[in-house]
């Protein structure tokens, strides 16, 4: 305890004695963190959006106009017996039109000077929980739904939600590209500052030696240091993050729960302190790889 006491005293006047070049590491550290920050912050709002897209999926059949009562049977035999379908509804023309006027009253007159009723009658399916990922079994439902007689066409939103999802996967992927670089130049960085902390105390590092101080006390004060720059840096990093996060529920709070289904969402506690404890490693490495050359 002692030890680790003598480490980070040593480690926090260094810095202080060095405090320009201490600023740039941390700021370095920190710009790298709040880039992963905002990636981890997107994410979690972009994963939510997904899930809860994925839950309201629907499939949709659209049947012909006069389709005969034995055929909608057969439709609706079908979806029954498939098992995929946690709810199934039927929609009628007359429905269809009026859900229309209700969500587009600005086109409702278009829609009521073509003379006749232009949207088809049609059953929309909310799928069971446990096969929305089986897309082979959906699929197939699609195909034979496709075949029956009385079905003009069979919309399902997979397709658009596939692409939702590759796009967050594409930017889950460009972000850890980001932040890798990020990492590396924060590391060189805080090894540079703590390598000037090193020359600075050559004298008293020699002198260290010659009393036969054991290697771990002339070590470990750079280690701390690169730890303490990692960890301001992480610091630093989730206090912007935070004060874009009140900026954009401030500015933008309405816009963004219509578009996300609820209100933006900053990162759970287990994210943040795997950001922190990530600046602190970071900042560790670079320390370690100084120290290790003091002989």
């Amino acid at each position: 305890m002692h030890a680790l006491q003598y480490f980070f005293v040593e480690a926090a006047a260094s810095l202080w004695r060095g405090r320009r070049a201490a600023i740039l590491s941390v700021l370095t550290i920190g710009a790298g963190l709040f880039v992963l920050g905002v990636f981890l912050l997107l994410n979690v709002n972009l994963q939510r959006v997904v899930s809860k897209w994925s839950e309201s999926a629907e499939l949709s059949v659209y049947l012909k106009d006069d389709i005969p009562a034995e055929q909608l049977r057969n439709i609706d035999t079908m979806v029954e017996q498939s098992g995929l379908a946690a709810e199934r509804r039927y929609v009628s023309k007359a429905e269809a039109l009026t859900r229309f006027r209700s969500d587009f009253p600005d086109l409702a007159p278009s829609a009521g000077a073509l003379g006749e009723n232009p949207f088809p009658a049609s059953f929309e399916l909310r799928l069971a929980s446990h096969v929305r990922d089986a897309s082979g079994a959906i699929d197939g439902l699609v195909t034979a739904l496709r075949g029956m007689a009385g079905v003009e066409d069979v919309r399902y939103d997979r397709e658009w939600l596939g692409r939702l999802n590759a796009l967050v996967s594409g930017a889950r992927l460009a972000g850890l590209v980001i932040v890798i670089l990020l990492a590396l130049a924060a590391a060189m960085t805080v090894a540079n500052v703590v390598r000037l902390a090193a020359a600075a105390r050559r004298a008293e590092i020699e002198i260290m030696q010659l009393v036969g101080a054991p290697l771990a006390y002339v070590r470990g004060p750079f280690v701390a240091e690169g730890i303490l720059q990692g960890g301001l840096g992480a610091l630093a990093a989730m206090a912007g993050l935070a004060a874009l996060y009140l900026f954009l529920r401030a500015r933008y709070g309405e816009g963004m729960t219509a578009v996300l289904g609820g209100p933006l969402v900053f990162l759970p506690a287990p994210a943040t302190v795997l950001v922190v404890a990530g600046g602190m490693l970071l900042g560790c490495l670079g320390g370690y790889a100084v120290a290790r050359r003091v002989r």
